[in-house]
């Protein structure tokens, strides 16, 4: 059963509902404009069904309760959107040797990013927020969550 439920949220992470979906947003997207629901939404889909993946996976493994579940999940939905919130941040912020990638391509290619749609200071609180806000749906686990706390924190302050 355990590997059933495992290959379940697997594909929906993977599939229309997840990072294939995602993608196709992007490239639905290409030369017009999102707004803030439109960005939210594609990067759920596709960072952030990665990451809930993860997170699923270790629920599933360790045979979380329902309530430890859904805190997982909970976590990995705003710690994705603060990853990817960092990410478009150091695109703007950063330089392409830092970056280990070409830096700039998202507003080079005219994609709207939440550095363009929030400006750079808005962006980066809305990180910050998302971050804190992943942190406090650890709260039931005690210090048994310290390296997700850990990994929430470092996703908004990394720099490539």
């Amino acid at each position: 059963r355990v590997r059933v439920e495992l290959v379940r949220r697997l594909a929906r992470a993977a599939g229309a509902h997840g990072m294939v979906g995602g993608q196709m947003i992007d490239l639905a997207s290409e030369g017009k404009t999102l707004d803030m629901v439109g960005i939210t939404r594609l990067q759920q889909l596709k960072t952030g069904a990665l990451i809930s993946f993860c997170c699923e996976a270790g629920a599933v493994l360790g045979r979380a309760s329902p309530e430890a579940d859904h805190a997982l999940h909970a976590y990995a939905h705003d710690m994705g959107l603060a990853y990817q919130i960092a990410d478009d941040i150091l695109d703007v912020e950063a330089d392409a040797a830092t970056l280990g990638k070409t830096a700039g391509k998202d507003a080079a290619a005219g994609k709207a990013t939440f550095v363009s749609i929030l400006g750079l200071e808005r962006a980066r609180a809305q990180a910050r927020m998302l971050a804190d806000q992943a942190i406090q749906h650890l709260d039931l686990f005690d210090e048994r969550a310290d390296l997700l706390r850990q990994a929430a924190h470092f996703v908004i302050t990394r720099r490539n």
